[in-house]
């Protein structure tokens, strides 16, 4: 979708990444390193400095002690690290259980281990069903992918849901990973930890990133917290998938994290909160139903009440011809028709070019702007 808003000159609501500039403080850090010849590997599993960071950050924030030489490793990205996680902790035949709609990696990440991933439903706006999870799960359950706040719903988990996620991996001796990605993006509850649930830190593999917080999704520095013997074999796979995250932009992330204080994440929320309001006003003008998100930064809109079109037809309709792009709503389901009626927008972006889209969406309600249908 990001090359069919090029190649038409659409606005880029597909991919998410942001167009606003990073913190300079992460940018001069990062140039300073590559001036100071900081372009070799840095040690496999993530440079000292940024381990300490990462780990007076659970300290600071969420109370976490976390040993950074034996439990945390830094991978090329959070995409990267949930691979990684899995395939050092999952085996062939066992089971994965993931909420739905999904971003697009965790089931192919479960088959890539030989896994048979397990869908339970997680709508927008709706709370997780329990005891559907609770009858989901087996002896072969090995895993469940916890996702808070959600990509593609902005659902944010209460603590209710994630302590039942919890008593079920107790029950079944099974391991919560969880991808907190944007744990510093929320606007409704709080972002709560799983680890920190009783009985979890020995059961919880922590993945998470800067590439959200910060606004760096192009330089690939996720990382992994995880308990001492579950790091190990976690430090083996990460080293035969990518050996190491570049070493200069670690000196970059940890630098953000040293020195950006509470106002910064109080700020990037605040910011947040108004890009949402902007697009979701004028989505719900436009025609489409959608749930205003918990956290995150994208919307998954219905458009049946816009058009018959299928989702991905829709997708490069509105692309071409209204000049915005989203990502098919089926990209997140595991059978395609599930999401035949939903789109995905991204709002990690200006407000000012969120303004245009809505002007650019708006002509979706004279009939005649309709697309037609199939």
């Amino acid at each position: 979708m990001t090359r069919l808003a090029a190649e038409h000159g659409a606005i880029n609501l597909a991919q998410g990444f942001p167009n606003f500039p990073a913190p300079e403080v992460l940018k001069e850090a990062a140039a300073a390193a590559i001036r100071a010849d900081i372009n070799q590997y840095a040690i496999t599993w993530g440079s000292k400095r940024l381990r300490d960071a990462l780990a007076r950050k659970y300290a600071e924030w969420y109370r976490m002690e976390v040993d950074p030489e034996a439990e945390i490793t830094v991978t090329c990205g959070s995409t990267e690290a949930m691979a990684s996680a899995l395939l050092a902790i999952v085996d062939p035949g066992d089971e994965v259980i993931v909420f739905e709609p999904f971003y697009e990696n965790y089931g192919p990440d479960a088959v890539l281990c030989g896994a048979q991933p397990v869908y339970v439903p997680m709508p927008a706006g709706q709370e997780l069903d329990l005891e559907r999870l609770a009858a989901a799960c087996s002896r072969r359950t090995r895993a469940i992918i916890v996702n808070t706040p959600n990509n593609p719903t902005g659902r944010v988990l209460s603590r209710r849901e994630l302590e039942g996620i919890a008593e079920l991996c107790r029950r079944f001796d099974a391991y919560a990973v969880t991808d907190e990605i944007y744990e510093h993006i929320y606007y409704e509850g709080e972002h709560i930890p799983i680890a920190t649930l009783p009985g979890m830190r020995e059961r919880t593999i922590t993945i998470s990133g800067a590439s959200k917080t910060f606004s760096v999704t192009g330089w690939r520095v996720g990382w992994i917290v995880a308990p001492r013997e579950v790091t190990a074999a976690i430090r083996k796979v990460h080293d035969f998938l990518t050996v190491g995250a570049p070493a200069p932009l670690q000196e970059g992330v940890a630098a953000g994290l040293e020195q950006l204080g509470p106002e910064y994440y109080r700020t990037l929320a605040a910011e947040y909160r108004e890009r949402r309001d902007v697009l979701y006003e004028g989505l719900a003008a436009a025609g489409f139903r959608c749930v205003r998100p918990e956290g995150a930064y994208y919307i998954m809109a219905d458009f049946a009440a816009i058009s018959d079109l299928a989702d991905d037809e829709f997708s490069y309709w509105l692309t071409r011809e209204i000049g915005v792009a989203p990502v098919p709503g089926s990209s997140f389901y595991s059978r395609p028709e599930l999401g035949r009626k939903q789109v995905r927008f991204a709002f990690c972006k200006t407000t000012e070019l969120l303004r245009e889209a809505n002007l650019r969406l708006r002509s979706l309600a004279p009939a005649e702007a309709r697309p037609p249908s199939l």
